[in-house]
């Protein structure tokens, strides 16, 4: 099983001035994964402190064992999501963030323009999304594949080494 939490960062979403969009199609694209239970989804505002709380709760009171973040990853002045990750994660996971920008390249230069981030805190896997919707489905089709495997290591499950498949060169 992998349990997960979607949370979005928007200001106007927070205060009910627009629609969320992107955390109910993260939230229905996780839903994909083999095992995956959406435990929480919730809008907060782009405020460091408050993701954090939200964070930290998810990864060491609730366990969860993926947190998606949707919005506040780019230069606007409020986008703060990857501060407020980088504040709670014990470990980086670069490879998350630069897959999705490589593969977003290929559709736009804006997404140079992603600061997003991934890490660890504890056994919890937290990565952070554009929050656009187009976007969140580009994003989430990249890493998807990688998501249970990396969710397994985490969980320190007995056979999660045996899904390791070299390509190439083969040892003796």
């Amino acid at each position: 099983m992998i349990r997960i939490g979607v949370l979005t960062a928007s200001d106007r979403s927070a205060r009910g001035e627009r629609e969320d969009r992107s955390g109910p199609l993260l939230a229905e694209l996780a839903l994909q994964l083999p095992g995956a239970v959406i435990v929480e989804q919730i809008v907060v505002s782009d405020d460091v402190p408050a993701l954090q709380a939200v964070l930290r709760r998810w990864a060491d009171d609730l366990q969860l064992d993926l947190v998606l973040t949707t919005g506040g990853t780019g230069f606007a002045p409020r986008d703060v999501t990857p501060e407020a990750t980088l504040a709670v994660v014990d470990r980086l996971a670069p490879g998350f963030a630069e897959a999705m920008r490589a593969v977003s390249l290929q559709v736009t230069p804006h997404a140079m323009l992603s600061r997003a981030v991934a890490g660890i805190r504890g056994h919890t896997l937290i990565v952070n999304m554009p929050g656009s919707p187009r976007a969140v489905r580009e994003n989430f089709a990249v890493i998807a594949p990688a998501l249970p495997h990396a969710v397994q290591l985490l969980q320190d499950a007995p056979d999660a080494e045996a899904h390791h498949q070299f390509r190439g060169v083969q040892t003796a």
